[in-house]
């Protein structure tokens, strides 16, 4: 059956605003013709309401885009990075104590940032950065239970019952901690490498839990947050997320 519009009182035409379907191209969802054919096909969402018109134009910077269920990013102004963060750089934007920190690699962009969570100092790895804040307190926020994948250099061998007891929960000062998955990437003589996934943002988690179970950290790094990798990026580089990892993002979290 084909799809019906919404109806409803509210109008979501904006005469100033941009074609929904210039919109959508320049936002990488695909060619203009493709997206026209998305919007004819009813799989085009405008605050909720369904648009099955050529001729509607919208504010990127106001209204909310879905295609086919999927929050699209679409206002210019709208930062979305993927940082490597070094070792030895703490996870602030300006540091009272003259240390290395985040804000000093974004030193010379002109829009405000947040970085989405934490990492110790001793710990390399992905860190968001955007202006986005309702997307990074979302992300941040313990009820979303976005996962974290973190890859651990700890003393071996490991044992083969370890990823089971720390999917059942291991009891730390501030609480039980449960992962939400564990793997043994690499053996070698004396060391070892794991991998630790879980939805948990306390303060050096990993580490905590990783030493409470007789394998304490030698080397950290978080390869993914959601459904970002961090990828080939070098440590102390940073690249912008792709349209798709930011409707993901926005999905995880309900957007």
């Amino acid at each position: 059956m084909p799809v019906e519009p919404h109806r409803d009182d509210v109008d979501i035409h904006d005469p100033d605003g941009i074609r929904l379907q210039k919109m959508l191209a320049a936002s990488g969802i695909g060619s203009r013709r493709a997206c026209e054919q998305m919007i004819s096909e009813g799989r085009v969402e405008v605050d909720g309401q369904i648009v099955m018109e050529l001729g509607v134009r919208v504010d990127p910077t106001r209204q909310a885009i879905h295609v086919d269920g999927v929050r699209v990013q679409t206002d210019p102004e709208k930062v979305y990075l993927a940082f490597n963060k070094p070792v030895g750089v703490v996870t602030t934007m300006q540091d009272e104590k003259g240390r290395p920190c985040v804000g000093d690699y974004v030193a010379g962009r002109r829009e405000r940032l947040f970085h989405v969570g934490r990492l110790d100092a001793d710990t390399e790895g992905l860190l968001l950065l955007t202006n986005d804040g309702e997307l990074a307190n979302r992300l941040a926020h313990p009820s979303y239970e976005v996962l974290k994948t973190y890859v651990a250099q700890v003393p071996g061998p490991v044992p083969r019952d370890l990823g089971k007891t720390l999917r059942a929960g291991v009891d730390l000062d501030d609480g039980r901690v449960v992962v939400d998955s564990f793997k043994l990437v690499d053996s070698m003589p004396g060391k070892a490498v794991v991998e630790v996934i879980l939805h948990e943002g306390r303060n050096r988690i990993v580490r905590r839990l990783l030493e409470a179970v007789g394998h304490p950290v030698i080397e950290l790094a978080r390869i993914q947050f959601g459904p970002v990798r961090l990828g080939n990026t070098k440590a102390g580089k940073m690249r912008n997320l792709t349209a798709r990892e930011i409707s993901e993002l926005y999905d995880a979290v309900g957007l």
